[in-house]
C-alpha cells in the first residue's frame, strides 16, 4: 500500500491548485471550441456569400410609404430622465402617420407620465397607457398592458396593425429601421435588427464593455443563428413581430397577454416562442450606401453597480428561468444555441476560479522563492492545456477587437482588449448574484422588474453645440 508523502500547508494548496487548473483549462478548451465553431460557421457564411450585409439607399428607404399601422410599444418605468429625448427624437425620425407610440406608465410613477405627456399633447400619435396597478411590475406585464390598449385601439377605429415593433426608453431608433422592418415582414413574422452600445466617454471600460459584446454577438453569433435556422432570441429593442403572430402568441398564453408576465427576459423568450409556434424568423442587418449600420443605439450603464444588476437580470433570466420555461426542445441546433445561453452561471464559476488561480500563482512563486517549498512542476497535460488556453484567449481578444474596430474604429478596438478583465469581473458578479436571485424564487419570491437606470440618452447629445 503507497504511503501519501507528508505536505505542508503551502504544498498541499500547490496540489489543488493543479487539479483546479486540470478542471479549468478542461473546461476554457471546451468553451473555447464552442465559440471557434461559430468563427467557423460565420467564415463559411461569409465565403458562400450567405450573410452579406446588404447595402440599401436610405433617402429611398424612409420615403417609402408604410404597408400599414405599426404600433411602438415603450414599457415605461422610472424613466423621466430619458423617456421624452427618446420620444422627441423617434417621432421626427419616423414621420409616417401610420407610425403610432404606445407608452406604458405607471400611476405611481409621476414624473415618467409627465414628462411622456408633453409630447403626447403635441403629437398625435402618441397614446399613453396608463397601468391599473402600481409599478414596477414586470417589464412583460407592462407591454401585455400595451398589447390590451392596442386592441381597444383597434376595435375603436375598425383597422388592425400590421406590426408591432419593441423599443426601451433609452433607446434612439433608425430613421431607416421602420421602412426596413416593413419590407423584411412580407418574408419573416419576426425580425430582429442589430443593436449597438455606444462608447461612453465618461465610462471607458464600465460602460463601453458593452460595445464589444454587442458588436460581437450581433456582428457573428446572431447572424450565424440567423443563417442556420437556430432560432432568433429577441432583443427587446429593435424587434418587430406580426400582428397575427402576436394574437396567436396571447391566445397560447391563455388570454393574458403575448409577453411572459412571469419572466425577468420575456424579450428573449418572445423570439424562441414566435419560432416555436412555426413562425419564421430573421436577424435582419443592413447598411446605408454611406456605411452606417441600420441599428438600434443605445447608452448601457456606465457604474459596476447598475452593470452587475442588469446582466443579473439576463443571466437569471436566460440561463435559469429560460431552462426551467423553455426546456430543450427544438433539435439539435436550437439545442445547441440554448446551451450557449445559458452558460451564464459556469462561466462565471469558471472565470471566478481562474482569477483565483492566477492570484494563488502568484503568491505560491513568491513563496517558492523564500524557500517555504518546493514548487510543484506542472504536468506535460496541464502544460499543453495551458498552451492551448492561451492560443484561444489570444484568438478571442483579436476578434473580439476585429469587431468592435468595425463599428468605431481601430482606438475602440484597442480598448476592447484592455476592457476583457472588466467584462470577466462583472460576469462573475452578475452569475453569483443571478444564482441567489434565482434561489430565493424557488422559495417562493417574487420576480421583479430589476430595471437599469437611464441618466442620458443619445439624441440629447445631436442638440448639443459642435455635435455632429
Amino acid at each position: 500500500m503507497e504511503v501519501l508523502p507528508q505536505l505542508n500547508a503551502v504544498e498541499w494548496i500547490a496540489l489543488v491548485q493543479h487539479e483546479l487548473f486540470l478542471f479549468a483549462t478542461f473546461f476554457f478548451i471546451l468553451g473555447a471550441l464552442d465559440e471557434f465553431a461559430i468563427d467557423l460557421a460565420f467564415v463559411w457564411l461569409r465565403v458562400r456569400e450567405k450573410v452579406a450585409t446588404e447595402r440599401v439607399d436610405e433617402a429611398e428607404l424612409r420615403a417609402r410609404p408604410l404597408s400599414g399601422i405599426v404600433a411602438i410599444f415603450v414599457p415605461a418605468w422610472d424613466e423621466a430622465q430619458v423617456i421624452r429625448p427618446m420620444l422627441t427624437h423617434a417621432l421626427l425620425a419616423w414621420p409616417q402617420a401610420e407610425a403610432h407610440f404606445y407608452i406604458g406608465c405607471y400611476r405611481n410613477d409621476p414624473a415618467t407620465l409627465a414628462e411622456a405627456s408633453i409630447v403626447a399633447r403635441a403629437d398625435s400619435r402618441v397614446h399613453l397607457v396608463l397601468h391599473d396597478r402600481d409599478g414596477p411590475t414586470s417589464k412583460a406585464d407592462c407591454l401585455n398592458a400595451l398589447f390590451a390598449a392596442l386592441v381597444a385601439e383597434e376595435a375603436r377605429i375598425g383597422q388592425r396593425a400590421r406590426m408591432v415593433v419593441l423599443h426601451d426608453a433609452e433607446d434612439m431608433v433608425d430613421p431607416a429601421a421602420l421602412a426596413a422592418l416593413d419590407i423584411a415582414l412580407d418574408h419573416a413574422e419576426f425580425i430582429q435588427l442589430p443593436v449597438l452600445a455606444l462608447p461612453q466617454p465618461g465610462s471607458r471600460f464600465v460602460g463601453s464593455h458593452y460595445c464589444d459584446e454587442f458588436a460581437e454577438a450581433h456582428g457573428k453569433v446572431m447572424v450565424v443563428r440567423s443563417a442556420l435556422g437556430a432560432g432568433i432570441p429577441g432583443a427587446g429593442v429593435g424587434s418587430a413581430v406580426e400582428r397575427d403572430t402576436l394574437a396567436r402568441l396571447a391566445e397560447l398564453a391563455g388570454g393574458g397577454g403575448p409577453f411572459a408576465a412571469n419572466s425577468l427576459t420575456e424579450d428573449y423568450e418572445f423570439g424562441l416562442n414566435v419560432a416555436a409556434i412555426g413562425g419564421r424568423d430573421r436577424f435582419l442587418r443592413l447598411r446605408t450606401r454611406e456605411g452606417r449600420l441600420i441599428a438600434t443605439r443605445a447608452y448601457f450603464p456606465s457604474r459596476i453597480d447598475t452593470a452587475v444588476r442588469q446582466k443579473t437580470r439576463w443571466i437569471h433570466g436566460i440561463a435559469l428561468q429560460g431552462w426551467d420555461r423553455l426546456g430543450w426542445s427544438g433539435g439539435m441546433l436550437r439545442g445547441w444555441m440554448k446551451l450557449r445561453d445559458r452558460q451564464g452561471p459556469f462561466a462565471a464559476l469558471l472565470l471566478a476560479i481562474a482569477y483565483m488561480l492566477l492570484l494563488g500563482s502568484g503568491l505560491i512563486a513568491i513563496a517558492g522563492w523564500f524557500g517555504l517549498f518546493f514548487p510543484v512542476k506542472a504536468s506535460p497535460l496541464l502544460t499543453t492545456m495551458l498552451i492551448i488556453c492561451s492560443i484561444a484567449f489570444v484568438w478571442r481578444a483579436l476578434v473580439r477587437a476585429a469587431f468592435t474596430s468595425r463599428e468605431f474604429g481601430w482606438r475602440e478596438g484597442l480598448l476592447a482588449i484592455l476592457r476583457i478583465p472588466v467584462s470577466n469581473g462583472i460576469a462573475i458578479m452578475a452569475g453569483r448574484r443571478a444564482i441567489v436571485a434565482y434561489v430565493a424564487t424557488l422559495r417562493g419570491a417574487e420576480a421583479k422588474w430589476d430595471k437599469t437606470d437611464h441618466d442620458d440618452h443619445p439624441a440629447s447629445l445631436l442638440h448639443e453645440p459642435g455635435a455632429a
